[in-house]
């Protein structure tokens, strides 16, 4: 058993966690990313993670920052118009259609899409180039104890860490969280998310759909084109057990059935990656901080995948946390910087958990006359413009 000191110590080796890892080496501080699992970086691997991310546009300004948008921005599938259509009558056919474009509030999309996978393989070698980041997989957090001037985190491999700032990016079950004691608000919707990707014979032409109907939105995500055809990724929200049928039953059957739940915008969808499955949650930690610990990501939070704000959230944490570390390096991991980081995150988390809840129970509306409430609402939200345009800005993050 060994005893190493480091400035920070990242628990989770995750999207949210590599990119934590990433933005600390790049100012300079000896960091130690550890992960049950190593990162999973071809599509065609079992268990690889078909969901995209959309990274929006604080996000790029941080990728910027830390050396990691040059990676990503070859395989960049911009967002400039992110449609939302309603088709909740007898049918399942549009019957209102509402296109916000980034053109209205930027002279950028607003933002950039890429499959989860490849997220993970790029920031893996990215890590691979910082010689201050030490990358260990394999290796669990089994306990944490902390200090006035450290947190000493002990591992399954034996060895123990000492670090200045600990920082929770394992997941919704944290066990750092749980360890210092943070307890968290959960709400369960009896849903599952279906993640997969497609080709179709129709363009999308850089435009994200939401088709909503009942048991939770249908999206399709632009990405770049596949073998010659244009691509989608897909994220298909319904009640547990239907989602979990749709996943079993037979590629044919499947594609018969999106076929329909996409109202055929894009024509034909084709099926051309595993589906996986996931189950959906909203949920927030009630403080931010501890003594020597910050969590991120959906040890924070965890919200449906609706309108690309998860990632996101878990990005402006990440940024919080770098602009206070780089702002004041004495003060990296204690409770002068923590306080800070909890006040400015925990508003805005709060905030964004009761939006999002409030649009996915919308989306989940079975009953004929709500889902007529429902469209009458996006209805007058897109004939207002100044409304939709505050809303558009509210959903690139700020938070007025």
């Amino acid at each position: 058993m060994s005893v190493s000191q480091t400035d920070v110590c990242v628990a989770g080796g995750g999207i949210a966690g590599m990119i934590a890892a990433i933005s600390f080496a790049s100012l300079g501080y000896k960091t130690v990313c550890v992960d049950p699992t190593a990162p999973v970086t071809n599509k065609l691997c079992q268990n690889a993670d078909m969901r995209s991310t959309a990274f929006l546009q604080p996000a790029r300004k941080l990728l910027l920052e830390i050396g990691l948008w040059e990676h990503l921005q070859p395989f960049a599938s911009p967002l400039q118009i992110m449609r939302i259509i309603d088709a909740g009558g007898d049918k399942s056919e549009p019957r209102i259609r509402s296109e916000f474009d980034a053109s209205d509030i930027s002279d950028l999309p607003f933002g950039w899409n890429f499959p989860n996978w490849l997220l993970r393989r790029e920031c893996l070698i990215k890590i691979s180039d910082l010689e201050n980041i030490t990358f260990l997989t394999g290796v669990a957090v089994e306990g944490v104890l902390t200090r006035h001037d450290c947190a000493k985190v002990a591992l399954s491999n034996g060895d123990s860490l000492e670090a200045k700032l600990l920082i929770a990016a394992d997941g919704r079950n944290s066990a750092v969280r749980k360890a210092v004691g943070i307890e968290t608000k959960t709400v369960r919707y009896g849903q599952h998310a279906l993640a997969f990707t497609v080709t179709h014979p129709i363009p999308h032409n850089n435009v994200s759909t939401e088709i909503h109907r009942s048991g939770g939105p249908f999206t399709m995500v632009p990405l770049p084109d596949h073998e010659g055809s244009p691509a989608s990724a897909i994220v298909w929200m319904e009640r547990s057990p239907e989602a979990l049928r749709l996943q079993q039953i037979s590629v044919k059957d499947f594609e018969q059935a999106m076929n329909e739940r996409s109202c055929l915008l894009l024509g034909p969808l084709s099926l051309n990656s595993p589906r996986t499955a996931w189950p959906i949650i909203s949920q927030y930690a009630k403080a931010m901080s501890a003594e020597r610990t910050a969590l991120i990501a959906e040890a924070a939070h965890v919200v449906p995948p609706i309108g690309a704000q998860g990632l996101n959230m878990s990005l402006n944490d990440i940024k919080s946390l770098y602009e206070l570390a780089k702002a004041s390096p004495s003060e990296i991991g204690d409770s002068t910087m923590l306080t800070k980081y909890h006040s400015s995150r925990h508003p805005d988390v709060r905030m964004r958990f009761l939006g999002i809840d409030a649009l996915n129970r919308a989306s989940m509306l079975s009953s004929r006359p709500l889902r007529d409430i429902r469209a009458l609402g996006l209805n007058l939200i897109y004939g207002f413009s100044p409304l939709r345009k505050s809303l558009m800005k509210v959903g690139l993050g700020a938070k007025d």
